[in-house]
């Protein structure tokens, strides 16, 4: 694989930060530009960094790298990299015109934001569940008028801890699911330095998470018809979303019911068994094994399991019946690992071994 020259636009806040290191040695992708907004441009990174909210040092390669505006200098970043992440911290309405803009100058953008996740030809990846949906970048590619530049995002960091264990469960028809997911501080950007209200309490609401956790799955599972991804209009999907005091790493308690009920046995086979692309290819970031289950009573926690291969893995545990749902368990992902950053440093090398960046 050759090495392809990439930016990080929104570099300076904590996605970004988590983008700088996992890309400081990466086998396939070389930082060039490192953007933010006009209030950080012009400034060394780590001096434009107010905070750096990572447990690992600022990487010393890009201490030094001058930060670039991604709003005013985007010809210059567009004809200096082959792709650009981006993961800003701006109204919805914005992100998307900046995200098309760099599209329209033939600059892909890998998103880890929400804004374009709606969009009927911008695929939304799971790299394991459904990389078949960057087909429609060619339909995207037509109407954006483009030959290179496209938009491709991953999904909200709350689902990687529920549906990448009810996808391979789909066979027996999933009738109906409920979740609640009880989130890392660090997935509204906060540190418990920066979020004191945090501290022995629970927030029992998170801005527009629950319609994405209910939405967002029928996006994945859904299917390319005319140019546009059709949304599935099953299994129906119930979310609670609750904002916890844990530094790192979601957690989901999941209920299902089946058309045809599986046994435990075939759930947990089912678990073991599936891979997808990422493994298939052997992508640098991709976990060997997608799905880990721990017969222990009191796992998957954060502290303990949040970094199950290289936080890339998504984590179950207490499968057993219900007396209402057929089975319930718990779920568990890195937020901003395989939630955030680290699931989108895997959609690109997806992107890249499938040749969309050439």
């Amino acid at each position: 694989m050759k090495k392809f020259n990439v930016g990080i636009i929104g570099a300076t806040g904590m996605v970004g930060q988590r983008f700088a290191l996992l890309l400081e040695n990466h086998p396939w992708f070389e930082v060039k530009v490192l953007a933010a907004s006009s209030s950080s441009a012009g400034k060394k990174y780590k001096d434009a960094v107010r905070r750096w909210h990572m447990a690992q040092p600022m990487p010393e390669k890009f201490a030094d790298m001058v930060i670039m505006d991604a709003d005013a200098d985007k010809q210059k970043i567009a004809g200096a990299v082959d792709f650009c992440f981006c993961a800003v911290n701006m109204p919805k309405e914005d992100i998307k015109s900046l995200e098309e803009t760099y599209a329209r100058l033939e600059c892909p953008i890998v998103s880890n934001n929400s804004a374009h996740r709606f969009t009927p030809d911008v695929p939304m990846i799971i790299p394991e569940i459904n990389a078949d949906h960057l087909a429609v970048i060619d339909a995207q590619r037509k109407r954006l008028g483009t030959k290179r530049g496209f938009i491709a995002v991953k999904s909200n960091c709350s689902l990687q801890s529920y549906v990448p264990l009810l996808h391979p469960l789909k066979k027996y028809g999933i009738k109906c699911a409920a979740v609640t997911t009880y989130q890392a501080i660090s997935g509204a950007g906060k540190t418990f330095e920066t979020m004191p209200e945090i501290i022995d309490n629970i927030i029992p609401y998170i801005g527009g998470e629950e319609e994405k956790s209910e939405k967002e799955p029928l996006k994945i599972w859904g299917g390319i018809k005319d140019g546009k991804i059709v949304p599935a209009e099953t299994p129906a999907i119930t979310a609670q979303c609750l904002r916890v005091p844990v530094s790192d790493g979601h957690t989901a308690a999941c209920f299902v019911s089946f058309d045809k009920k599986p046994t435990k046995q075939e759930i947990l086979q089912a678990w073991k068994d599936f891979s997808g692309e990422p493994q298939a290819l052997k992508l640098p970031s991709a976990p060997a094994q997608f799905i880990h289950y721990f017969e222990e009573n009191d796992r998957p926690q954060p502290k303990l399991d949040r970094m199950t291969e290289n936080g890339m893995a998504v984590c179950a545990g207490r499968l057993r019946e219900d007396n209402l749902f057929d089975y319930k368990f718990i779920g568990f992902s890195h937020n901003t690992l395989r939630g955030a950053a680290g699931g989108a440093v895997l959609l690109a090398e997806l992107l890249a071994a499938k040749g969309y960046f050439d």
